[in-house]
């Protein structure tokens, strides 16, 4: 499982081909061994994180959505794809 980036504890993911279950754009978030898998568009698919660490994710995502399709497209095609700086605005 791929990681995209770490911030504050925060490990994000992306599975490659990882479109069976969900058929939605998505990530893998895990905080202190609690995970909850978000679509690209912020929605909780499974899953659950704190509050705190769940809304500086969805904060994330929309600061880095571009990227994360980029990532999703390459990544359900099988292809490599770039980690993503958690601090660039």
């Amino acid at each position: 499982m791929p990681e995209l980036t770490r911030f504050n504890n925060i490990i994000i993911y992306m599975y490659f081909t990882d479109n069976d279950k969900h058929h939605k754009p998505h990530i893998h978030v895990k905080y202190n061994g609690q995970e909850v898998i978000l679509g690209i568009d912020g929605t909780k698919l499974r899953g659950d994180i704190p509050r705190k660490q769940l809304r500086k994710v969805r904060k994330w995502i929309k600061i880095h959505e571009e990227e994360l399709y980029d990532a999703w497209n390459k990544a359900v095609r099988g292809m490599e794809f770039d980690s993503i700086d958690p601090y660039k605005e």
